[in-house]
């Protein structure tokens, strides 16, 4: 009834449970392929709205901003908060505004809330002001935003035209 194992038994392992999910995104749609190295997202980073940072913040996750911000912030989705204040530059692939800007804003996609107040640039692919949002400065459309300048325009190079060409020569 009772015995003693032997060493060469191997020891029954539990099996690992699943954890739940705890990223609340969409699924990938159907057809697409799931990356081998899929990882749970981890939680926003979230300044506070007593929180005053001076300098550039940096992540590649997402970061919720609720208080002052003096310099660059870069993230995946950036959502700054109806009493954050951001002075610089905002890069995210997906960003929302419900505070105050005063810099560019690039992004895949932007979207600017009723309670927005925006002084400077917008770098775009798809954007959406709703009504009630204070914008002043230019909307630029590119397929590329996050790149620093969007992409380069060759140079035009002009030369004289044919019938210029000709009365110099005779």
């Amino acid at each position: 009834m009772f015995s003693k194992s032997r060493p060469s038994d191997p020891v029954p392992q539990p099996k690992p449970t699943p954890e739940p999910a705890s990223d609340l995104r969409p699924a990938a749609p159907a057809g697409s392929a799931p990356s081998a190295a899929a990882k749970p997202r981890p939680a926003a980073s979230v300044l506070s709205s007593d929180l005053m940072v001076t300098g550039n913040i940096r992540s590649t996750g997402d970061i919720q901003v609720e208080g002052t911000v003096d310099g660059d912030v870069r993230a995946q989705t950036l959502i700054i908060g109806e009493s954050a204040t951001v002075k610089g530059e905002v890069v995210a692939d997906e960003l929302i505004v419900h505070g105050r800007v005063t810099g560019r804003l690039r992004g895949v996609k932007i979207r600017l809330s009723a309670t927005a107040k925006v002084e400077g640039d917008v770098v775009h692919k798809t954007i959406a002001i709703e009504s009630g949002a204070h914008f002043e400065g230019s909307v630029h459309r590119e397929e590329d935003p996050l790149t620093k300048g969007g992409k380069p325009q060759p140079p035009r190079l002009t030369g004289p035209s044919p019938a210029k060409a000709d009365e110099t020569a005779g």
